[in-house]
């Protein structure tokens, strides 16, 4: 009860801190994200993924061919977001606008990280000055240029961001986080970390079955020495949601054999154990 009503006294304002120095806006703003569906980014040695959870499946929404929560920012770089979607689509705006400007001015791809440092030094500003409020939206970016190759960051409200190997943002992001702390391997291809983003959906989803209509995949590859941004399409989820199915029930079934193994060693350690002490 005291916190809550020391929340309600410094919580009007981004530009105030409280007394234990927390920013009671932008921790609303990562908890609107915390419920917002789930957003995965795997780094391979041969690409690099996101993949995203569809919260809202309706029959008689109209769907186009792009992803709903996939963003191509430019040939390059490309990004997935958790949280209010009217946020991140400015956001997604301003983003491909700056890189289309760096290529007509340089003639080249921008730097991924430039890039989100760019963004982020806009949404840090909304924590620091009156009468704004921050983004309620997180973003995950994948992107590759000549100097650092494949790189994955995440971005927050509050206008930090940094590089990661895997990462999970939005609902269940912890318990999907340690899944990934423990099968990650950075000698990974591509196709293994597609596996392993089904195995966390999996795992961690609310839904008890998972289907094309619930995810979205996008990938990005070197093709032809160019990185190329693809989103995959529902047929090809639907092979990988199986394949990702047929591996779980086999892993499944080694567990069970395992510990019906261990329980026929116990027995006959007690039978012996029982046998000599006659």
């Amino acid at each position: 009860k005291l916190e809550t009503t020391m929340a309600s006294r410094y919580d009007g304002r981004t530009t105030i801190f409280s007394p234990e120095g927390r920013l009671y806006q932008i921790e609303y703003a990562m908890e609107a994200i915390r419920h917002a569906g789930s957003c995965l980014g795997i780094l391979a040695k041969d690409g690099i993924l996101l993949a995203a959870e569809k919260k809202s499946v309706a029959k008689l929404l109209e769907t186009s061919s792009m992803a709903e929560k996939i963003y191509k920012l430019d040939e390059h770089i490309a990004c997935s977001v958790a949280g209010i979607t009217a946020d991140a689509n400015i956001l997604v705006n301003s983003l491909r606008q700056w890189s289309q400007q760096h290529r007509l001015v340089y003639q080249e791809d921008m730097p991924v990280e430039q890039l989100v440092k760019r963004l982020c030094d806009i949404k840090q500003g909304y924590t620091q000055y009156g009468g704004l409020r921050p983004f309620g939206v997180s973003l995950l970016y994948m992107g590759h240029d000549k100097k650092h190759g494949f790189q994955l960051y995440q971005s927050d409200p509050s206008g930090n961001y940094a590089g990661w190997n895997a990462t999970c943002i939005g609902q269940n992001s912890s318990a999907a986080q340690s899944i990934l702390k423990q099968e990650y391997n950075e000698d990974c291809t591509l196709e293994e970390a597609l596996l392993l983003a089904v195995k966390v959906f999996t795992k961690t989803l609310d839904s008890t079955t998972l289907t094309s209509d619930k995810l979205e995949f996008g990938t990005l590859q070197l093709v032809d020495g160019k990185p190329q941004f693809f989103v995959m399409k529902p047929e090809r989820v639907s092979e990988l949601l199986a394949e990702g199915k047929r591996i779980k029930e086999e892993e499944e079934a080694a567990e069970k054999a395992k510990k019906e193994e261990q329980m026929r060693a116990r027995k006959a350690v007690a039978k012996d154990d029982g046998a000599g002490s006659k």
